[in-house]
């Protein structure tokens, strides 16, 4: 069967790390959602994704095609009721609506009063709110690390470490370098990635996921449930973070139940509150609504879009949201919610942050990696600017 992974409306709950990807994109535990398909499925899956996206992340069409909602996180039970599936079947669950649907073609797609419904009634594992990346870290890390791992042999851990814990707990892939760290797996599995680094003098409580070569810096206390995706710099203090990938938070500062898109950077000395002086329910910013909601939790800290920096010494309040593409300075606390292409701070205002500006920065980024940005995602950017 030809897997195609589709957004539906939970897309703009997601926002704004949805701007620049499909759902399924997103990381959570180890790998992404797509990533999770593709090894329960054991074939490589396409997306059915807003228009703007399409020529980066493409829809692979064939004669027997199962759609499969890119918010969804797939477990054994789920993923043999969607096997199951005929031609013409749609599974259906109370609260989510539409999980996913088997169809012989891609006009048939639209006409769901055309399908048999399936009712589904398991429990689920579904990110519907930007919070629930963090939220659900802890319990999807756990099951990718068991899924990862199984059968499958560890890099011997250097002696110059202390190992609180299983060892079987822990997993180091090939090439991966850790020397005089602390590694505390009692409370949860830690997995390195190919040739990623801890170094000396780190402190980590798992559940944690260093994907490949990222590297956390000497003397970091890092807690779980955290995943640094690849290619990431971290230092400091971090807490319950999901970054997604080349992204940096080098230097001392406290991030707590966070999420942090590609391509970030957040200055020395920067921190993020997760929790408030009252210790009340934290409200926050809902691009689906326009509005500011209230998202149940106590703690819940800094949402940073793509391409998002602030400078040394930046301060964020409990439940802050960033859009993508934004240059932040000064040491006052940001606003709660500061729209994508922002430039400034809270005390001189806000303009708005030239396209051109923001692309010679990523470009430039993208250098440092080794990577040269494409004309597309250039204009992905543009296309995005013009939303603000």
């Amino acid at each position: 069967m030809n897997i195609i992974l589709f957004d539906n409306q939970t897309r703009a709950h997601l926002l704004p790390f949805t701007f620049t990807r499909p759902m399924a994109e997103i990381r959570i535990g180890i790998t992404t959602i797509r990533e999770k398909w593709e090894r329960a499925f054991k074939t490589e899956a396409s997306f059915f994704t807003q228009d703007y996206l399409s020529e980066l992340f493409p829809c692979r069409i064939s004669d027997d095609n199962l759609f499969i909602t890119g918010n969804l996180l797939p477990d054994p039970k789920l993923v043999d009721a969607i096997q199951t599936l005929n031609i013409g079947e749609v599974l259906k669950d109370s609260q989510n609506g539409v999980l996913a649907l088997r169809a012989g073609s891609f006009e048939k797609f639209a006409a769901l009063e055309n399908f048999k419904t399936i009712i589904y009634s398991n429990e689920l594992i579904s990110i519907n709110a930007k919070h629930d990346i963090f939220s659900l870290n802890n319990t999807v890390l756990i099951n990718d690390f068991n899924d990862i791992t199984k059968r499958r042999k560890s890099a011997v851990l250097s002696a110059s470490n202390k190992l609180i814990g299983n060892p079987k707990n822990i997993f180091i892939e090939a090439g991966a370098k850790i020397e005089g760290a602390i590694l505390n797996c009692e409370t949860g599995p830690i997995y390195i990635g190919k040739n990623a680094q801890i170094m000396e003098g780190s402190c980590v409580r798992g559940p944690f996921a260093l994907l490949d070569e990222s590297i956390v810096k000497m003397g970091a206390k890092i807690y779980g449930a955290t995943t640094i995706g690849p290619h990431c710099k971290v230092g400091g203090e971090i807490q319950n973070v999901v970054m997604f990938g080349y992204s940096n938070k080098g230097h001392d500062g406290y991030l707590g139940n966070a999420v942090i898109g590609e391509w970030c950077n957040i200055g020395a000395g920067s921190d993020a509150s997760n929790l408030k002086n009252n210790y009340g329910e934290v409200a926050q910013w809902n691009y689906a609504s326009q509005s500011y909601e209230n998202t149940g939790l106590q703690f819940c800290g800094l949402m940073l879009g793509d391409h998002s920096k602030c400078s040394i010494g930046s301060m964020f309040n409990t439940g802050t949201v960033i859009g993508i593409a934004c240059n932040l300075f000064g040491s006052d606390f940001h606003r709660s919610f500061v729209p994508s292409f922002s430039t400034g701070n809270r005390n001189k205002g806000y303009a708005q942050y030239a396209i051109e500006k923001v692309l010679e920065s990523e470009r430039a980024m993208f250098l440092r990696r080794g990577i040269e940005m494409s004309e597309l995602y250039g204009e992905i950017l543009t296309f995005l600017s013009g939303l603000r």
